[in-house]
C-alpha cells in the first residue's frame, strides 16, 4: 500500500503505521526519519539539511522534497510506503503530487484518523518515553513492568516530553488546525481520502480494504 497518514498529534498514526507495515511489508516513513537518514548517509542533500538544522533554521520545503525523492526510490519502498506526518501543508501536498508523477508512483489512499480533543490531551499528557531506546509507555494504559524502568533496554530514564504538557499540546493542536487540517479537503477532492473516527486497528483495516481492496 502507498498511503498518507493524517491526524492530529496523539491520534495514533505511529501505532497504525506499525500495524500496516506488518500487514503487507510497506515501510513507515516520517519526515524526521528521512532527514536523519539523509544526514547519516552523508548525501549532498543530507549535508544541506544538517547545515540548516545546525544553524537553527527550518529545513525548506525544497530540501525536504529533495530528500523525499531520494527516499521514495529506495528498494524498501517497492512494496509500499506509509507517509507519517508528511505532508504537513497544502504546498507540500502539491509538491508531493508532482514528485509522485515524476517518479511514476501514485497513492492508494490518504487515511485520516479522527480522535476527540479530550482523548488526545489525556493520551499525550499520560505518555512517557524512554530517552535511551524510544519505547513509549502510558502511565494509565501501558506502564513499564517495573516502575521507572524500561522493559526494552532497562534504562531508568523514562520521561514526559516537553511537548506533551497540556500547554504544549494545545499549541501543537492549533498549529495542526491551521496548517495541516486543510489537507482533508485537499485530498477529499482527489477521491483518496478515507476518514476513520478511531485509531483502533480493526476499523482502520476495514476502511482501507473497502477503499483499495
Amino acid at each position: 500500500m502507498k498511503i498518507i497518514l493524517l491526524g492530529p498529534p496523539g491520534a495514533g498514526k505511529g501505532t497504525i503505521a506499525k500495524a500496516l507495515t506488518q500487514y503487507d511489508g510497506s515501510v513507515q516513513i516520517s519526515t524526521g526519519d528521512i532527514l536523519r537518514g539523509a544526514i547519516n548517509a552523508g548525501t549532498a542533500l543530507g549535508k544541506q539539511v544538517e547545515a540548516a538544522m545546525s544553524s537553527g533554521n527550518l529545513v525548506s520545503d525544497e530540501l525536504v522534497m529533495g530528500i523525499m525523492e531520494e527516499r521514495l526510490q529506495e528498494d524498501d519502498c517497492k512494496k509500499g510506503f506509509l507517509l507519517d506526518g508528511f505532508p504537513r501543508t497544502i504546498p507540500q501536498a502539491e509538491a508531493l503530487s508532482a514528485l509522485l508523477v515524476k517518479i511514476g508512483e501514485k497513492l492508494d489512499a490518504v487515511l485520516e484518523l479522527q480522535i476527540p480533543r479530550e482523548t488526545i490531551i489525556d493520551r499525550l499528557t499520560t505518555r512517557r518515553t524512554c530517552t535511551q531506546c524510544g519505547e513509549i509507555y502510558n502511565v494509565k494504559s501501558k506502564p513499564p513492568k517495573v516502575e521507572g524502568v524500561c522493559d526494552v533496554c532497562g534504562s531508568s530514564e523514562i520521561v514526559q516530553r516537553d511537548d506533551e504538557t497540556v500547554e504544549a499540546i494545545e499549541n501543537r493542536m492549533q498549529v495542526y488546525e491551521e496548517q495541516t487540517a486543510p489537507l482533508s479537503e485537499f485530498y477529499e477532492k482527489t477521491g483518496l481520502l478515507v476518514t476513520v473516527p478511531t485509531s483502533d486497528r480493526e476499523p482502520v483495516m476495514a476502511a482501507l480494504q473497502a477503499k483499495i481492496g
